[in-house]
């Protein structure tokens, strides 16, 4: 009897796992502002006071802010659709592997979120995955236009609400910081007790994803990983090279239109509607884009050699992208050093680009020992329900 089993080393796209460890660098960079500051509750367009900070932040805000959870949950898409693929060669169900996968994915998000860190992304992309299996009977092109009409219509419909909300109601749309709840977090985060963490980090979280906002992370999300699983049908990755100069119009059309959505609120006004339009509108035109320029550069065979790194990050992304949790919570929160609302952006971001440099060395040395992360192991284990980690060369 045929057996559903876990990608193996000869079959990887090894784009994929390039563009899901650049991923991470970018992810890690925004999730750093929330390990070291009470990010949710100030205006960061007045916040950040020291020259660096004030000249680093528009770089981030614009080129990486809300551009890479997109990618990734293309990618995350993408990864369910060769496993629809492989099911069907092989006369599985896939259906039932892929809600036991995801299920397994949300208990991983659940522990994440509430004994690690508020800001996990792992529930969203196990419950949105969970409405994502019951459109995957449908073609890639019907998938991608699916995703496509999902993620612009409701867009283009807030979008122009929020700025014609400007005009009608300038105060209604006007950022501001919550000198009360930022208190509540540092006093939490910097000096409180592990209780004290625990429920201010559900707070948090709740904050983020509360019914109100729960819309407006299924169109953010949901769409993006249609898109990457419909993309995945039509074998997109593995056929750059035959589209090359549909590709490179492509992605010179969505990096131009996404940088220039995404810098609105440095060039017009930094208030909610044009950060709305930022982020769930430019943002993932910015995803994109970046994965077809990696896909394009990965096309030079220098360009591959160079990229192993990050395909070795990449290949063991749901372990690093936890690790960076546990990391970032330790550095800033008071059961480790304590040094919440102590670090500068400018110094955040560095100690993220030096710990991602870190575990890419990490991740090099566990990828010559072993085929999978340990808490992919842990996965596979749990969706498989047989261990196919095994060290190289092993059967």
């Amino acid at each position: 009897m045929n057996t559903l089993s876990p990608i193996e080393q000869s079959e990887r796209i090894v784009s994929l796992d390039v563009i899901r460890g650049f991923s991470l660098l970018g992810i890690f960079i925004i999730n750093m502002i929330s390990f070291h500051s009470p990010f949710l509750y100030f205006d960061p367009y007045t916040w950040w006071k020291t020259p660096e900070d004030m000249a680093l932040f528009p770089w981030i805000d614009v080129l990486v802010q809300a551009s890479f959870y997109p990618l990734f949950a293309m990618m995350f898409g993408y990864g369910l659709g060769i496993q629809q693929q492989r099911a069907e060669m092989k006369g599985t169900s896939f259906y039932l592997f892929g809600v036991r996968r995801l299920l397994t994915l949300l208990g991983i998000g659940c522990i994440h979120a509430f004994l690690i860190w508020s800001g996990d992304i792992l529930i969203n992309y196990a419950v949105f995955g969970l409405i994502l299996l019951g459109f995957m009977r449908l073609s890639g092109k019907g998938l991608m236009w699916l995703g496509g009409i999902l993620f612009l219509m409701p867009q283009m419909f807030f979008s122009i609400l929020l700025v014609l909300m400007t005009f009608s109601d300038p105060t209604g749309v006007t950022h501001y910081t919550n000198i009360a709840a930022l208190q509540d977090s540092v006093s939490a985060y910097a000096s409180g007790s592990f209780s004290n963490i625990m429920e201010q980090r559900f707070q948090d979280w709740y904050m983020v994803n509360s019914p109100d906002n729960l819309l407006f992370l299924l169109l953010s999300i949901l769409p993006m990983m249609m898109i990457g699983a419909g993309a995945s049908k039509l074998q997109l990755l593995e056929k750059v090279r035959n589209h090359k100069k549909v590709w490179m119009i492509t992605g010179g059309f969505t990096l131009l239109f996404g940088i220039i959505i995404k810098s609105l609120p440095l060039f017009i006004e930094s208030n909610f509607a044009y950060n709305y339009i930022q982020d769930f509108f430019g943002g993932p035109f910015l995803s994109v884009s970046y994965a077809i320029i990696l896909s394009l550069l990965l096309l030079n065979e220098k360009m591959m050699k160079w990229s192993k790194p990050f395909a070795s990050v990449g290949k063991m992304s749901l372990s690093n992208y936890l690790m960076q949790s546990i990391i970032g919570t330790l550095l800033f929160y008071s059961y480790g050093f304590g040094l919440y609302g102590e670090v500068t952006l400018t110094t955040g971001t560095m100690l993220a680009v030096g710990i991602y440099i870190i575990q890419v060395i990490l991740s090099e040395i566990w990828l010559s020992k072993f085929r999978y992360g340990p808490v992919e192991k842990l996965w596979r284990v749990l969706s498989y329900g047989r261990s196919n980690v095994v060290k190289k060369g092993e059967v």
